[in-house]
C-alpha cells in the first residue's frame, strides 16, 4: 500500500482522519500490519485507553467514536495501521477492513504525553 492509496481511503470516517491524512502527505510515517485482529477484541483495549487518557487528560482526536465504530463492528476482522506525524507530537491508529481496502475508523493521541499505564 503506497501512502497516498492510504490518504485516499481516509475520509469522513471520524475527525481524526483529516489531520492523519495530513500527517501522511507531509512526510509522516505509516505501517499497516498484516495480522488480522476480531473488532470487538480490539474495541475493548481502545475502551480502555478511553478510559486511561480521561484520566490523565491526555489528548485524543475521535478515541470515543473509534470505539464505539469497533464495538458496531462485532467480529469482523479487521487490520491495524498507523500514521505519526513527522515530529512525532501526534499517533495516528487506524483500523481497516480484513482487506485493507477501506477505513472503518481512525483516533488519534497527543504523542507528547508520556504513554505510561497506571
Amino acid at each position: 500500500m503506497t501512502r497516498d492509496d492510504l490518504a485516499a481511503m481516509l475520509a469522513e470516517q471520524t475527525p481524526a482522519c483529516d489531520p492523519a491524512r495530513g500527517a501522511l502527505l507531509t512526510g509522516g510515517t505509516f505501517v499497516v500490519w498484516d495480522g488480522l485482529v476480531p473488532a470487538n477484541r480490539v474495541a475493548a483495549t481502545y475502551r480502555a485507553r478511553l478510559r486511561i487518557t480521561q484520566k490523565r487528560g491526555q489528548p485524543t482526536l475521535a478515541l470515543a467514536k473509534t470505539v464505539e465504530i469497533l464495538r458496531s463492528a462485532g467480529d469482523e476482522l479487521l487490520r491495524i495501521g498507523r500514521v505519526d506525524t513527522a515530529d512525532r507530537t501526534w499517533t495516528f491508529m487506524l483500523f481497516l477492513n480484513a482487506t485493507a481496502t477501506t477505513v472503518l475508523a481512525c483516533t488519534g493521541v497527543d504523542a507528547t504525553q508520556n504513554e505510561t499505564t497506571d
